[in-house]
């Protein structure tokens, strides 16, 4: 089970929202992390460690850019929610060991307790169980071992 407090965000959140590229200069993930969604709105980062980022459609267009889901996930984000997430954005996030979960919210308010079993595919919100499209038992495994490396370390 993961659990988190719920940050709404709209639609069409690009990669350089996440991370915007002047900061991958460095490869220093803390000044990733640091610069979350700087540009859209310079007091969020100090408050994603232990959120679940409840988007709308899209999120993750762009630059293919994986220090996007390795940003999030270095400032403490538990997973994201979005009905839609662009392709390569949802394979990195998986990659990395963030959770990325495609379900319609029919609404979502800021500070909303959410928890979320991968097991079952669903996650709760206000006292309503909602389902979101299933991973692959592969994307679980690669979430539970941490990302991509780890499941790898782990077969050897």
């Amino acid at each position: 089970m993961l659990k988190g407090e719920a940050i709404c965000l709209g639609s069409d959140i690009d990669t350089d929202l996440v991370i915007a590229g002047r900061y991958l200069r460095t490869k220093e993930k803390a000044v990733w992390a640091a610069h979350v969604f700087e540009d859209l709105d310079p007091a969020l980062a100090p408050r994603l460690s232990g959120a679940v980022i409840v988007a709308g459609r899209n999120f993750g267009c762009g630059s293919s850019r994986e220090q996007a889901p390795i940003a999030l996930k270095e400032a403490g984000v538990v997973a994201v929610i979005s009905p839609l997430f662009a392709r390569i954005f949802f394979r990195n996030a998986i990659n990395v060991g963030l959770p990325v979960l495609e379900a319609n919210i029919p609404s979502c308010s800021d500070g909303d307790e959410i928890t979320i079993d991968l097991e079952a595919g669903s996650f709760e919100l206000g006292g309503t169980t909602y389902p979101f499209t299933p991973l692959s038992p592969r994307m679980r495994e690669i979430l539970h071992a941490g990302g991509l490396v780890n499941y790898w370390r782990g077969k050897a």
